[in-house]
């Protein structure tokens, strides 16, 4: 029954706003790290192509409904600005009777979504951990660090060498949000969890009419390849929802693994703009 800290980030972090979209080469596709076969957006002084972000606020916030086995199983609540992202995750109803989790996710990135830290605090039962991430992009070299914070004991540490520009998995998914990929096409990024690092292959497959107590979009879905040894060890399947649209608004979020999890879906509730 059990939802790990991983993936209650592999969960939420593409619902983080690219905050930096009003910034040309923020909207622009990375042309040396995706697929040869993905679309560059147009010249924004056209103001003739969809792909083209709005402007975004000074921050966003997205609520988000989370749904397992059929029932209400949390709340995630997420905040963006320009350089740093934050969310909250809190177990609701039978989920929390049975295993109350309260995991908080803050990431810090610079142009281009290139990851410079980031940390889990992951309340979940009895569990109290934290795992940090620092990139140190000088050296092109990543560490992680998991302490137990009730027992003050270090679990795991790794490094690891990574790209220059590298996105923890917020800064991956908001790369996405930034990009253009029509169904049919793929790109990789450049991924980091500060123990592995791997380029992840993002596909764009069908366009779906998404509807959720925030209206009805019309979609894009994508396949994230994070898990099955790439990035994370676990088995399963990713899948993310962007509104078809300058935005690119993730509205549905769902990732399929095998029993005990199975399935568990994120889907907006709540769009604001502070």
């Amino acid at each position: 029954m059990r939802v790990s800290a991983g993936i209650a980030v592999l969960l939420t972090a593409c619902c983080l706003s690219p905050a930096q979209s009003t910034s040309k080469r923020a909207v622009a596709v990375d042309k040396t790290n995706t697929a040869p076969d993905v679309k560059t957006p147009a010249d924004p002084k056209s103001g003739n192509d969809k792909s083209l972000r709005l402007s975004a606020p000074a921050t966003e916030k997205l609520t988000f409904d989370v749904e397992w086995r059929l029932i209400h199983a949390g709340t995630v609540v997420v905040q963006t600005q320009k350089s740093h992202g934050d969310l909250r995750l809190d177990s609701a109803g039978m989920v929390s009777t049975l295993f109350k989790i309260h995991d908080v996710y803050t990431s810090d990135y610079e142009e281009g979504f290139c990851g410079t830290a980031s940390l889990m605090d992951s309340m979940e039962g009895k569990r109290h951990h934290e795992a940090r991430v620092t990139f140190d992009r000088a050296r092109n070299h990543a560490t992680y660090l998991e302490r137990d914070v009730l027992k003050d004991a270090v679990i795991h540490s790794n490094e690891v060498d990574v790209p220059n520009c590298v996105h923890e998995i917020a800064g991956a998914l908001l790369k996405l949000r930034s990009m253009t990929i029509d169904p049919g096409q793929s790109a990789q990024i450049p991924m980091s969890d500060g123990r592995r690092s791997s380029p992840v292959k993002i596909e764009a497959q069908e366009r779906e009419d998404v509807k959720t107590a925030a209206g009805a979009f019309k979609t894009i879905r994508y396949e994230a390849f994070l898990m099955n040894g790439v990035i994370y060890t676990r088995k399963g399947k990713t899948e993310i929802w962007l509104t078809d649209d300058a935005r690119h608004l993730p509205v549905q979020i769902r990732l399929r693994m095998n029993f005990p999890v199975g399935s568990v879906t994120l889907q907006l509730q709540k769009e604001e703009h502070l």
